[in-house]
């Protein structure tokens, strides 16, 4: 069974940084894609970044140039860097995860999600 863990969330000043993980029970190479949605309190989940393969990565364009996104599969790890952080950055983050190579915005292409980490930005 799959069991996806982030952490990393917690609370920033508006331009600071955070860096959210995700840790895979199982070996991350057999997930073709993995991905961030992020949520807040009567909205539905937003795509933040994917990435297929090691390499092909998809960002929306509301934190295109201050997120990266990134995988170690030796270390069964998935990573958000969050950069230059704004308040309306602040939801739960959730991290996903897919055995097929896809490329997609969409959550319900996703099997697999963790428990979801807060992050709040303060301004």
């Amino acid at each position: 069974q799959v069991h996806l863990v982030e952490s990393g969330g917690g609370l920033v000043q508006a331009a600071g940084s955070l860096n959210l993980s995700c840790v895979a029970s199982g070996r991350m190479y057999d997930f073709g894609a993995m991905a961030w949605f992020r949520q807040t309190p009567g909205k539905d989940r937003e795509f933040v970044s994917s990435i297929a393969g090691t390499s092909t990565t998809t960002y929306a364009d509301s934190v295109k140039g201050r997120f990266i996104i990134s995988r170690d599969n030796a270390k069964n790890t998935l990573y958000l860097q969050m950069n230059s952080l704004k308040p309306e950055d602040t939801a739960v983050y959730y991290c996903t995860a897919v055995l097929g190579l896809i490329i997609s915005t969409n959550w319900n292409a996703y099997d697999y999600w963790g428990q979801g980490t807060q992050v709040t930005v303060s301004s």
